[in-house]
């Protein structure tokens, strides 16, 4: 086991290939050599004895494979997810049998929604006692079922090394996810000849629909008021260079959803995410692409406002099966997203004869733009006490380098990081995704610290999101792995105190600890942290923060009535 996790490559290339040699050793080493050969560099756990051979695997593997052991298993799951997202390739978490692999199943569920490549392997009781009642006997693939492109038991020592593989070239398909494996621990322990194989991370991408791309430059060709918007799927896809040339040679409006932030980077004269509401509102023709038409996007009903007529709908995904089903859709295709941007945009350079002039509609939202930016100007430097949480931003912002990772893991405050965080490049932005899982952070954190050693790594953290993971600092230090934490501290659950006081005038279970002490948390766990209860001293604080070289919490104390004005509640 190593304290410093050596770096994930984010290059998407295949790996270098493993030997083709036959091999014999147990079924860890054979495990451990699949997800090497599939470019995993670090795997997260918790320790368990039902899969110490993939820890042996591991530890003698040449170059050994770092362990990251954490505190609690939710922390792994959501880590080697969020080495998926940044890497664009399945991240390795391994479990022990029994509550070790059911403590997963909420991360695995938000690398479902997210379309995140991950896999995790868990223990499982040995073979030869099944049905006996021997520990933590649970069969736990049909727990995951419901979540994951595939869940599915190596029921001998032969069986490891092409289940695994096939798991692994699951998850990094399009549309992208998660996959279980469990492994009886008598299997795992005992030896087998295998041949590798010969390449890891082969991955299937479809190629899309021509007819139908053309008949979305048609319908853009005819749009007066078109905007495009970008999800995860376009960064997973690796499809953002694509992108950002589709919106810089059409001229259309851009609005970044999830990862999608920062493709079109924070300030650029196109990216009128300041502006949804009237984007989204007055649109005549709205075109998502790899993302799904959920509660985050109206389900997919546009346009209508200010006397304006209802937006024509296009949905581009990476697979079929994501298309929507629910929105009346004008067109749609599926398959590889480079291949629809570029597609796309042949078909309507040649279709319109001219390049759309959408000039008036873009300065319209530009305008609106920079109406928000200054309306949020105002928040950004408030002054109030107790400290609106605006003000943290307000600091925030200008610190930030434009190849940092920004983690956000809470609710309303979170809220205002999605509202002022304009990312400068992409897969600098992660949060939980649509499924909207709390305690997500500290693991996300973990990978990103991993896979960008050299940028900043800022974790924001509502109080109550904080609560559920904050022990896992002891694995920060642990393993040397620096990143500032911000705690927005309003001493309560704000997503829900608000609701509940709307609908029936108090609120109950809401209420957390007054001004608790998350930087004496981080502080007795080895890191380094502060408490703020002036505006002025927020930015002094992160400073120090930055430049401690620990994990690092800086513990603002805000008011919990300066609630984030949402639009819906995702229902």
């Amino acid at each position: 086991m190593t304290d410093a996790p050596i770096p994930a490559s984010e290059s998407g290339d295949d790996p270098t290939p493993p030997s083709t040699e036959p091999r014999s050793a147990h079924g860890g080493v054979h495990a451990v050599d699949v997800a090497r050969a599939h470019g995993v560099e670090t795997m997260f756990t918790l320790s368990g004895a039902h899969v110490f051979p993939m820890y042996d695997g591991a530890v003698t593997a040449d170059p050994a494979m770092p362990i990251v052991d954490v505190r609690h298993e939710p922390t792994a799951v959501f880590a080697a997810e969020a080495i998926g997202k940044l890497t664009r390739r399945p991240g390795l978490a391994v479990l022990t049998a029994g509550p070790g692999v059911t403590n997963g199943v909420s991360p695995v569920a938000q690398a479902h929604f997210s379309g995140s490549p991950l896999v995790v392997v868990g223990g499982r009781a040995p073979a030869g006692r099944w049905g006996t009642g021997s520990l933590q006997e649970l069969d736990h693939p049909p727990i995951f079922e419901t979540v994951s492109k595939s869940a599915t038991t190596a029921h001998t020592v032969e069986d490891i090394a092409p289940t695994l593989d096939a798991a692994f070239t699951a998850a990094g398909s399009s549309h992208r996810g998660p996959a279980f494996v469990d492994v009886p621990m008598d299997q795992f322990f005992s030896h087998t000849t295998v041949t590798e194989p010969s390449r890891g991370n082969t991955t299937d991408r479809i190629e899309p629909d021509g007819d139908a791309l053309r008949q979305v430059a048609r319908l853009l060709a005819e749009a007066s008021r078109p905007v495009l918007v970008l999800g995860t799927d376009v960064w997973a896809d690796g499809a953002e260079e694509a992108a950002l040339r589709f919106v810089t040679e059409t001229g259309v409006p851009a609005i970044a959803n999830g990862m999608g932030r920062g493709i079109v980077p924070g300030g650029h004269p196109q990216l009128v995410t300041k502006a949804r509401s009237k984007a989204l509102g007055q649109a005549d023709l709205v075109v998502v692409v790899g993302t799904p038409l959920d509660f985050r996007l109206g389900y997919g009903v546009f346009g209508g406002k200010d006397d304006t007529t209802p937006a024509r709908v296009v949905h581009l995904a990476d697979s079929p099966a994501q298309v929507s089903t629910h929105a009346e859709l004008a067109a749609s295709a599926a398959g590889d997203l480079s291949t629809c941007f570029d597609q796309a945009l042949a078909a309507l350079q040649s279709t319109s004869g001219s390049k759309p002039d959408w000039s008036g509609w873009l300065a319209d939202l530009q305008t609106a733009v920079t109406a928000a930016a200054e309306r949020d100007a105002e928040l950004l430097g408030a002054e109030a006490d107790p400290i609106h949480p605006a003000r943290i931003y307000g600091e925030l912002l200008p610190r930030l380098a434009d190849d940092a990772v920004v983690i956000g893991d809470g609710g309303d405050f979170v809220s205002f990081a999605g509202k002022y965080v304009e990312p400068q490049r992409p897969g600098g932005w992660l949060d939980p995704g649509p499924y909207g899982c709390l305690g997500a952070g500290m693991g996300a954190a973990m990978a990103a610290r991993i896979t960008r050693p050299s940028s900043q790594v800022v974790l924001l953290y509502g109080d109550g999101a904080a609560g559920m993971s904050l022990i896992d600092v002891d694995t920060l230090v642990r393993h040397q792995l620096p990143v500032v934490m911000v705690v927005g501290n309003n001493s309560a659950w704000g997503l829900e105190k608000g609701p509940m006081k709307f609908l029936y005038g108090y609120d109950v279970a809401a209420d957390l600890a007054p001004n608790t002490r998350y930087d004496q948390v981080v502080t007795a766990l080895g890191g380094g942290g502060e408490m703020v209860t002036d505006p002025r001293e927020i930015g002094p604080a992160m400073d120090r923060a930055f430049a401690s070289g620990v994990p690092y919490l800086v513990n603002v104390v805000t008011d919990v009535e300066a609630m984030y004005p949402r639009n819906t509640t995702g229902v």
